[in-house]
């Protein structure tokens, strides 16, 4: 069954989506997914706890049951989104090589745009080679500041 839950941040209001005890899907101000029921499931509840934990201050890494649906080749992005530290930010190229597909820069980018858990898998600490903020589906804005909660100085 799906199910959501808005949780209010820094960031404005987020809407999580999960399906089958699963997280499915963040999604920022003005792109909710309209007409989902309100579910406290568990997992809901831990991903509001872990999100509000990260927002303060006290949170490095989440530990959640995800389901992030997409292609092979994203998937494969999303787990090195995934595994980037806290506080670190890599570039395009570096995941593209990281996955041994250094040419593939481009659809590095386009996998990173379509990643459905931002914050989560923690596509805000790509940017460009040259160290400069690049796009983000929540806004550069957001970017900036998800970075600088981390750490970052750009």
């Amino acid at each position: 069954m799906l199910s959501a839950a808005i949780l209010a941040t820094p960031l404005g209001s987020l809407q999580l989506i999960a399906r089958d005890g699963l997280l499915e899907r963040i999604a920022f101000p003005g792109t909710h997914v309209e007409r989902l029921p309100p579910g406290d499931t568990p997992v809901l509840s831990r991903a509001v706890a872990q999100l509000g934990e990260y927002f303060a201050g006290r949170r490095r890494a989440f530990d959640l049951p995800l389901a992030a649906a997409g292609t092979a080749f994203q998937e494969t992005v999303w787990a090195a989104l995934a595994a980037i530290p806290f506080g670190e930010t890599r570039s395009y190229g570096d995941l593209a090589r990281d996955l041994g597909r250094p040419r593939a820069v481009r659809a590095v980018g386009a996998a990173n745009g379509r990643n459905p858990l931002p914050i989560v898998v923690p596509c805000h600490r790509v940017i460009g080679a040259d160290g400069s903020l690049t796009g983000y589906a929540g806004g550069m804005a957001r970017k900036r500041w998800l970075l600088e909660l981390e750490g970052w100085r750009g």
